[in-house]
């Protein structure tokens, strides 16, 4: 029910956006296949994506998982994480897949930030992130810079308050389902 909820949610600002919106939000939906492999050089695992209609590979990467911040809202009926992760692309791996799922995702995307609702399985997943994470690194490493704008010094700060933010209004526009 929260997943149908959010993509209510979603669609109705796509469909109609508030107007103080100065950018639309764009939407696709895909259905695609990850087939995971063992990195031979590492505990990471590789990811391989296919468009599931085409077998085209649409990305293969590796995912370093870097850390985890897991927040409780005891008043909502979500609770949330902060992940960071680096996504390396490698070349196709060879040898077997150590599993496959196929995954339903609805994407959205506006200004800076992706927000992806994905069936997997039997899991729903919601995710809110940074659509270039180039562009947070390299906004990143003006932050004490003496010699850029002060405007170029707060634009890590402000992507970062822009994806908490986000993150917070999804979740307490989450319904009323209960833990």
């Amino acid at each position: 029910m929260q997943h149908k909820h959010f993509n209510t949610l979603l669609n109705g600002l796509k469909l109609n956006p508030p107007p103080s919106a100065t950018s639309p939000i764009t939407y696709a939906h895909l259905r695609l296949v990850d087939t995971f492999y063992q990195s031979p050089d590492s505990r990471d695992k590789i990811r391989v994506t296919r468009d599931e209609k085409t077998g085209k590979v649409e990305q293969c990467v590796r995912k370093i998982r870097l850390g985890d911040l897991d927040i409780y809202s005891p008043k909502r009926a979500v609770d949330w994480r902060i992940s960071v992760n680096v996504e390396v692309p490698v070349p196709p791996p060879v040898g077997m897949a150590s599993h496959t799922r196929r995954k339903d995702r609805m994407s959205y995307s506006h200004e800076e930030f992706a927000i992806d609702l994905t069936q997997a399985d039997v899991f729903h997943e919601l995710e809110v992130e940074v659509s270039r994470p180039e562009y947070l690194l390299s906004a990143a490493t003006k932050r004490g810079d003496p010699g850029v704008s002060d405007l170029e010094k707060g634009a890590f700060d402000e992507l970062i308050r822009a994806l908490v933010n986000n993150t917070r209004i999804l979740a307490r526009n989450a319904g009323d389902w209960g833990r």
